[in-house]
């Protein structure tokens, strides 16, 4: 079974591992230990049928220490301030990582967006956004899509935002529409970034990615972006999974088959040529690169002794949770973590940030290559860190962090 919640205890606990090899102190790690600010919304609705049905949210900016914070908005059902709190967290190891002038926090609402209409989910993103009107802004907290929304729910907050204060501030949330201010290469940025970092951890361990055997669980848009880049660079898909089911072929799936079979039948289940399969059953193939790709605690303490794999990609954030890990590297399993693995979609939002503060906006092609030329440099810093200090790649991650974070803390003092 799948671990279902975030720990901060387990957090902090990898963090203190990687203390000793950084120029933080007990002092400056203080500040990590303590989420600047944790906001709970309630939110009252207008449903279709015209009751009235009132929704809990959240936001929480953990630092700004290194800039303003910036961090998805999810709609989930069950969502907590904690979970908030961890991710946010995250978010700011991950742009510090990245090398990004920014914090990290987290935010949305316990619903599952599916059981509401177009017209509900767009009612219930405005009374979000004007409850945190006075708190987010291009320069205090930006806002990104997360789990469970999309480009039209940044729209929405975008045109909330700036009909509540009479202004026309683009960068108050990114991942929104290109009409709206959005940004070339969005959309694919963290399946990119993780296919990207993948093939260059590979290579720098002797490895290569052609022919390599790959997992994808998780085969939404992140996921199936970074099937086809691995599989343009020779590698072979063996198995794909989503909520509805897997897909399993020993000789690799014809992934533009099988996307337009998922475009049709809303589920990789079933696909023509492939061996159905369950998610569970594909976290345990004996393949040489796993991507995981779907949310946190994919793998746990539960199923850790499972998987097969030589190395595990965390696509999205915390997907190995902290006991599992101790578990894949006593079994000789490198763990890719999510501070690198899924920095393309920082990245992206931080280029997107930066394009609407200034008003002008690059080609496709020059996005792209700026996001692969950051994702390769943050790799490329954390593997020689580990090198150098003998450290695996979250503890050197982790370590990287930790001192951009000692710096800033350190050079902006004690306020007042």
């Amino acid at each position: 079974m799948r671990a279902s919640g975030l720990n901060w205890q387990g957090l902090m606990e990898q963090l203190e591992q990687a203390l000793p090899y950084t120029s933080a102190t007990e002092t400056s790690l203080a500040y990590f230990k303590h989420p600047k600010r944790t906001v709970t919304l309630n939110l009252p609705v207008r449903m279709d049928d015209g009751s009235v049905r009132v929704f809990k949210g959240f936001r929480s900016v953990h630092s700004i220490a290194l800039g303003p914070s910036m961090g998805g908005v999810r709609y989930k059902e069950g969502l907590s301030a904690h979970e908030c709190d961890v991710l946010a967290a995250i978010m700011t190891l991950k742009n510090a990582v990245a090398d990004l002038p920014l914090g990290g926090a987290k935010g949305g609402i316990s619903v599952d967006p599916v059981t509401l209409s177009s017209g509900e989910l767009a009612r219930l993103t405005r009374r979000y956004t004007s409850e945190l009107v006075d708190l987010i802004g291009p320069r205090e907290d930006i806002c990104a899509p997360d789990v469970g929304t999309d480009e039209q729910t940044m729209a929405w907050m975008l045109d909330t935002y700036n009909e509540n204060l009479g202004n026309t501030a683009g960068g108050v949330v990114v991942g929104k529409p290109i009409p709206l201010g959005g940004s070339y290469g969005s959309k694919g940025a963290r399946g990119r970034g993780a296919g990207i970092a993948t093939i260059r951890i590979l290579e720098g361990l002797g490895e290569t990615v052609e022919h390599a055997s790959v997992a994808i669980f998780g085969y939404g848009d992140v996921g199936r972006i970074c099937a086809e880049l691995l599989a343009s660079r020779g590698a072979r898909i063996v198995a794909v999974s989503d909520a509805g089911g897997g897909a399993y072929a020993s000789s690799g799936l014809d992934l533009p088959a099988l996307h337009t079979h998922r475009e049709q039948q809303g589920s990789v289940a079933g696909f023509d040529g492939a061996v159905s399969l369950t998610p569970d059953e594909l976290l345990a193939l004996d393949v040489q690169v796993l991507v995981l790709a779907s949310d946190h605690g994919s793998i746990s303490a539960g199923n850790a002794s499972e998987v097969c794999a030589r190395y595990v990609v965390e696509a999205t954030n915390r997907a190995v949770l902290p006991e599992a890990e101790r578990a894949l590297k006593a079994q000789g399993c490198t763990v890719l973590p999510d501070l690198v693995a899924s920095s393309g979609g920082v990245i992206a939002n931080y280029l997107e940030w930066v394009q609407d503060a200034s008003n002008f906006f690059w080609m496709e092609e020059e996005i792209l290559q700026a996001i692969d030329t950051r994702v390769l440099a943050a790799v490329d810093a954390v593997s020689r860190y580990a090198r150098q200090h003998a450290l695996d790649l979250r503890t050197a991650a982790y370590a990287l962090a930790l001192n951009k974070l000692h710096d800033a803390s350190v050079l902006r003092g004690v306020y007042p």
